[in-house]
């Protein structure tokens, strides 16, 4: 499929694919499309976002299968070859003779690369290791210095995960500020976040509307823009005190205050209510996972307030009062 035809059919299932680079494309064209059309057939969405249990238990099937079918002797191997020079001829040859892709991805309606990157993620021995000492810590201040952000280069180095280290280093580089947030501290929050919404809003204009209408404009958006998919570590960034975790948590706290105009919706008498029709409204809705959950629309059950903050509540619920919680599933 030439590019033209393969970006036009492609966007039906991924609306943002103009935005992907065209390797990327290509790729998706040959891995994905094909799969995709299945799908539609079957009336299955293609997903984005978190993976579901449902989803993981069909990665790890489609692991364990392929590991039978080649002998491979370990999802290690088959998911970071290169960790094994000596057998990696003999995996790569077995991978390409049973259609390693394929049936990596048999049974999930998302692009290969995602289904790919989980797998990595979930089978990874590096990636469960418990917290940093602080002589990890130290050492992944060296070796950034040396090797810049060459993450592959410094998770071989101290045996962790690529996501691993590029998340802790996120977390240690500058001095974060763990205790109450100062005013200043806020107020360059807000406009960090301003600056990010106003470069986007101006992107989107510039594909849409003319310069004489651009210039008369003021900006005004899509509330949902406030809270969905804002560029945190570029806002940690532009804070420099915090990180982008607790930059996030703040900006939902201070999105509520506006909304709700300073209403303390969950105390008292309205809050145990604002709680029992949290918890009716999703056992009406019969998820079997949380990722199936529209949290923006369960957000009136509380008020009017962001979907991270009905999140967050009914994950302090959940929490505080299930026994043994982890092992129990969703619904």
């Amino acid at each position: 499929v030439d590019l033209d035809t393969a970006k036009k059919e492609l966007e039906e299932f991924i609306p943002h694919v103009r935005n992907i680079s065209d390797s990327s494309i290509r790729k998706m064209a040959g891995r994905d499309l094909v799969r995709f059309k299945q799908f539609k057939k079957q009336g299955i969405a293609v997903k984005f976002g978190r993976f579901s249990q449902k989803e993981n238990n069909q990665i790890r099937k489609n692991v364990e299968e392929f590991l039978l079918i080649t002998g491979i002797d370990s999802a290690e191997k088959l998911l970071f070859t290169s960790r094994y020079p000596e057998d990696k001829e003999t995996i790569n040859r077995l991978k390409a003779e049973h259609l390693f892709c394929e049936k990596l991805s048999e049974g999930i309606p998302r692009p290969w690369r995602l289904i790919y990157y989980r797998a990595r993620k979930m089978f990874d021995p590096n990636n469960y290791k418990g917290r940093y000492t602080k002589e990890e810590k130290e050492k992944l201040k060296k070796y950034h210095a040396l090797h810049g952000n060459d993450w592959k280069k410094i998770s071989e180095m101290m045996s962790r995960s690529n996501l691993s280290v590029a998340m802790k280093y996120s977390e240690i580089k500058s001095a974060i500020n763990y205790g109450p947030w100062s005013k200043e501290e806020t107020q360059k929050l807000m406009r960090a976040v301003e600056e990010v919404i106003r470069k986007r809003t101006e992107v989107e204009d510039a594909n849409s509307l003319s310069s004489s209408e651009r210039s008369h404009r003021d900006l005004s958006i899509d509330r949902e823009k406030l809270y969905q998919k804002l560029p945190w570590t570029e806002i940690e960034a532009k804070v420099g005190t915090r990180y982008w975790r607790q930059c996030k948590q703040k900006w939902t706290t201070i999105l509520t205050n506006k909304m709700t105009k300073g209403q303390q919706l969950y105390r008292g008498t309205k809050g145990l209510q604002a709680k029992i029709n949290l918890i009716k409204r999703l056992y009406e809705m019969k998820a079997e996972d949380a990722n199936e959950v529209n949290w923006e629309e369960l957000s009136n059950t509380i008020g009017d307030v962001p979907r991270a903050y009905v999140q967050a509540k009914f994950y302090k619920l959940k929490v505080s009062c299930v026994p043994f919680w982890q092992k129990k599933t969703f619904s």
